[in-house]
């Protein structure tokens, strides 16, 4: 039986936004002088460590990186730490997520050709040098069981947003991944994957996500639960494509990843501020990152896909 409420929301806490957001915009008149946004999160070396989406004008996006010894004020490092260099990726390496595992970071991201977006990986121990393994998932289609997506591109490879867990579980690994509906995928090695042949998470009519949902930032674990923040949205336009995106949490179980067992009701964060309101893309708040740091949980997400914010709980 699923649980929803209020309870699911008390196993991180009460995210509340920082008052001094954005802590991340864009800057100069390089590679992130027009947007700076969605960005994984990880500790490393007592630290927080952003990996951030940026963009100039020509909206080709590179991931960069931003410590903090506080997790709220981030010093930025000049030069991106991945960029595109493959054809999936020329126009793009796009919206991050990270997970470690044994020494080795593992980074999901999305390669994007201006044709079909498709969820990549990377490897690192040092979050600078980065090895890359290609597109993971390349025939999935996560649109596939949306009749709106459908009627309107058809049925093609797309897939994006892949969080991975960072323990095994029953001799596996397990990654979450989609965008529109959420997939359960598999893997021996952490490189190769293989997927389920029908969503594990779907929207819900008449909910905050009723038209698509998403992986968020990448899943933890607290107690017998895997925690997962998600993205999710109701389209008030399709003729424009019109989102409005916000943040809930979904909990499955450790010992079975691929059953849930709570999924909230009411998301945890909103578009609420003129920074979420308008923007690159309006109305979102849209959470790629999650840390446990000196014993308190920080969210980071996009606002309107032009500046990077967080949200603290004391959970």
């Amino acid at each position: 039986m699923i649980c929803v409420g209020p309870r699911l929301r008390a196993v991180l806490g009460t995210f509340t936004p920082y008052l001094g957001n954005p802590v991340l915009g864009p800057t100069g008149d390089g590679w992130q002088s027009a947007n700076v946004y969605n960005p994984a999160a990880v500790v490393h070396d007592g630290r927080v460590v952003l990996l951030y989406r940026a963009h100039a004008a020509d909206k080709v996006s590179r991931i960069g990186l931003a410590a903090s010894d506080d997790g709220l004020h981030f010093e930025r490092e000049d030069e991106p730490v991945l960029e595109p260099t493959e054809d999936y990726e020329r126009f793009g390496c796009e919206d991050p997520r990270v997970t470690l595992v044994e020494g080795t970071y593992y980074l999901t991201y999305t390669g994007w050709d201006r044709s079909t977006p498709l969820l990549c990986l990377a490897t690192s121990t040092d979050l600078r040098t980065w090895t890359k393994h290609g597109p993971v998932l390349p025939e999935l289609d996560t649109w596939q069981t949306l009749p709106w997506a459908v009627e309107r591109r058809g049925t093609r490879p797309h897939n994006k947003a892949g969080g991975i867990l960072p323990v095994q579980v029953g001799g596996r690994w397990h990654m979450y991944v989609g965008e529109g509906a959420i997939y359960h995928a598999t893997s021996s090695d952490l490189l190769a994957w293989t997927v389920g042949d029908s969503p594990l998470v779907e929207g819900r009519a008449g909910m905050w996500d009723e038209d698509l949902i998403e992986v968020g930032a990448a899943p933890v674990v607290v107690g017998d639960r895997v925690v997962l923040l998600v993205n999710g949205a109701r389209i008030t336009s399709i003729d424009d494509l019109l989102v409005d995106y916000r943040c809930g949490q979904i909990a499955f179980a450790l010992d079975d990843p691929a059953r849930v067992v709570e999924r909230g009701n009411e998301p945890f964060l909103q578009p609420s501020t003129p920074e979420e309101r308008a923007g690159l893309v309006p109305n979102v708040t849209f959470v790629e990152g999650l840390v446990r740091f000196r014993d308190r949980w920080f969210a980071y997400y996009g606002q309107r896909d032009t500046t990077t914010a967080v949200a603290v709980s004391d959970g």
